[in-house]
């Protein structure tokens, strides 16, 4: 994570940007007590939108909390594609 103020921002947009695309790293502008803005790739938004979206229903939690488990036992199995 990156902190900077708006004034080095400002001086150096270009530079912060591709550190955030190449690093997928989040940068924090502060802009005083308690606030800032937060920058971050469409990519890492677009990843923190769909665990939001799977994680949206108690349902879906707990069926992804059972198959890691599944997972973490080596409880797995293979199974081979169906081809038409």
């Amino acid at each position: 994570m990156q902190i900077t103020t708006v004034s080095d921002f400002r001086k150096d947009m270009k530079t912060y940007l591709d550190r955030v695309i190449k690093n997928f790293e989040t940068l924090i502008i502060n802009r005083g007590k308690d606030s800032g803005i937060v920058v971050m790739s469409l990519q890492e938004y677009n990843s923190l939108m769909a665990t939001n979206h799977e994680l949206s229903s108690r349902n879906n939690e707990l069926r992804l909390d059972s198959a890691i488990d599944k997972l973490k036992q080596g409880k797995t199995f293979n199974k081979d594609l169906i081809e038409d």
